[in-house]
């Protein structure tokens, strides 16, 4: 018989695959999406930028139009939009609702001063101070290069971003690791014809490039420019050796790679500091006036001893003092995670690291909160947005008439009943249900109660405009 052939699944089974299916949601959007943060001011927040709202120019790095959005803004009101994530950005506030985006998509989480409803906010005050890069219009790194998720091989780097571009830094850009150390994007790979097995590898580091897992942050050549006294700790404690936009010359030998790197160039350090300290030992045995005062300062340090404290002692000599000259050149700084330690806060220092707080303390991004219905508590995890299916689909349904929602939510209360009902007998047993079981079922469903048959007819017109309301992500997210 023809139902024999159709494909069937128990009860269990189809539980189990929507549970699995809500998992999936909450994996890919882990927080509720029903407030917007643009109340709460600018933030360090994760951000995305809207290309179907704000496309960008043909030319690549002219000026156009863009704006920021909140987590909670991509899905609720540009969900179904081409949008590219920037992960996180500091000291922004979310523009959706504002003059930096059409009227056609207004802001649906805000409350609306004119209705005082939620929703349907458009053409408010964009925040002046908001700073956008190249980022915004889906191209990264000193190459401008457009990402694509589906083509990109490799590891790319966040740079902590110590200024914009208007200030001569990057705006916490995102950098191939090529480009840090101002070599050709094919520098990278091999220039033998590559394997299948070979294309779905990321591609080995440059030459001179320190190993992923040896930092924690970089600061990009740009932005080391920016605060140059920054370079001078490159070699000390927290701080990798100095990694050069332009590699020096290795006399005509490959350059070396990873840990490697990382190990010559700690010898380096080490030689140039031991040669600073013999020529300071030379200096001061060929200096007159420090030999015929030895025995004087000798006797004074004696005389001072009792009276330091440790604490005068350690401030008697700021760190500062013992860092060599900072290297020429277009440096890019690998940060260790304990860099912040490191810094020299005495009086001449502190107000110039001041100027950086991501250099004074480590930034905390903004969270949106995650869901405590009582659905999530049940399942044992977080749910995405206001929790199980049958609570979005209320929501969706407090778009469309009410006369229209009160019946559907009738309606669909009545069908859950019904079908649960008839659906126990097969779970208990583990008997597969069949489509002809299925189709039989609803046949005398429909003859029971023609008013069920009328309402959903009526209530259905109007799910139709949120049926597909759930996001479109792109590619590799």
């Amino acid at each position: 018989m023809a139902q024999d052939t159709e494909p069937s699944q128990t009860a269990e089974d189809f539980i189990a695959s929507q549970l699995q299916l809500e998992a999936e949601a909450r994996e890919a959007l882990p927080y509720q999406f029903d407030s917007c943060t643009k109340p709460l001011g600018p933030l360090r927040q994760s951000l995305f930028s809207c290309l179907t709202c704000n496309p960008p120019s043909a030319s690549p790095g002219s000026e156009y139009n863009t704006a920021a959005l909140c987590y909670s803004c991509s899905i609720s009101c540009h969900g179904e939009h081409n949008l590219v994530e920037l992960f996180s950005k500091r000291d922004i506030e979310c523009d959706c609702g504002t003059t930096r985006l059409p009227d056609a998509t207004p802001c649906t989480l805000r409350l609306n001063p004119t209705t005082n409803q939620k929703g349907g906010v458009v053409g408010e005050a964009a925040r002046k101070d908001n700073v956008y890069n190249h980022n915004f219009a889906g191209r990264f790194c000193a190459c401008n290069d457009e990402y694509d998720p589906a083509k990109e091989k490799g590891t790319m780097f966040q740079c902590l971003g110590l200024a914009d571009e208007r200030e001569g830094g990057c705006g916490e850009d995102w950098w191939h690791p090529e480009c840090l150390l101002g070599l050709p994007r094919a520098a990278s790979t091999e220039s033998k014809e590559a394997t299948e097995e070979d294309q779905t590898e990321d591609p080995p580091l440059p030459p001179g490039f320190p190993e992923e897992d040896d930092f924690d942050h970089v600061i990009c050549y740009k932005c080391s420019s920016v605060a140059p006294w920054i370079k001078s700790y490159a070699a000390t404690p927290g701080f990798l050796p100095p990694v050069f936009h332009k590699q020096p010359s290795f006399d005509g030998k490959e350059p070396p790679r990873g840990k490697a790197a990382s190990t010559e160039m700690v010898q380096v350090a080490s030689d140039i500091t031991s040669s600073v300290a013999t020529n300071k030992r030379k200096a001061e045995d060929e200096d007159p006036v420090a030999t015929s005062d030895s025995k004087k300062i000798k006797v004074a340090e004696d005389e001072d001893a009792q009276k330091k404290t440790p604490e005068t002692e350690s401030t008697s000599m700021p760190k500062h003092t013992s860092l060599l000259p900072p290297p020429a050149g277009d440096v890019n700084l690998f940060v260790k995670e304990d860099f912040r330690e490191q810094f020299c806060r005495c009086a001449e220092c502190f107000p110039r690291l001041a100027k950086f707080p991501q250099l004074l303390e480590e930034e905390e991004s903004y969270e949106p909160p995650m869901s405590e219905s009582d659905a999530d508590n049940a399942h044992g995890a977080a749910s995405v947005g206001s929790g199980s299916t049958y609570e979005r689909g209320e929501a969706l349904l407090s778009n469309v008439d009410r006369v229209r929602a009160i019946e559907g939510v009738m309606v669909y209360n009545q069908l859950r009943d019904k079908v649960k009902t008839f659906l126990q007998p097969f779970a208990e047993s583990g008997q597969a249900v069949s489509a002809e079981d299925i189709k039989s079922y609803f046949e005398k469903l429909r003859g029971d109660d023609q008013a069920i048959k009328s309402a959903a007819a009526g209530a259905g017109d109007g799910g139709q405009s949120s049926a597909d309301g759930s996001r479109k992500e792109q590619g590799g997210y």
